[in-house]
């Protein structure tokens, strides 16, 4: 069964880089442009990943994610952040917010899958 992983992000150059990186044989990919989106897709899709931008327009990422880890429901999923906000105060205020990793642009394909691999314990030991 394929892992599903979710970009929620209001770049589309972005949601289709994340895409066309993980879209392969162990991945489903979902795409959300706001965080309205991504919140009604998450409760009918179930991902295990998601990778979630801070600034978007209607919810912002902290907002996202904050719901999403209160929720016994979604608390389960990874969300890992994915932005330019490269601050130290920006990562502990992800954190606080409940996100498992913290991931910044611009980043390299190979890269993001290796986050991936390590989210999801898909990694080849």
């Amino acid at each position: 069964m394929l892992k599903k992983v979710m970009v929620v992000d209001d770049e589309a150059d972005i949601r289709r880089l994340v895409e066309l990186t993980l879209q392969d044989n162990r991945y489903e990919v979902l795409v959300a442009k706001d965080g309205e989106e991504a919140l009604a897709m998450v409760q009918k899709e179930q991902p295990q990943l998601i990778f979630l931008d801070v600034m978007m327009p209607k919810k912002d990422g902290y907002e996202v994610c904050q719901q999403l880890k209160t929720d016994p429901a979604t608390a389960w999923i990874k969300i890992v952040m994915l932005t330019a906000k490269a601050q130290e105060f920006d990562r502990r205020r992800a954190m606080e917010v409940g996100a498992d990793d913290y991931f910044t642009k611009p980043f390299s394909p190979i890269v993001l899958l290796d986050k991936v691999e390590e989210v999801l314990g898909d990694g080849v030991s």
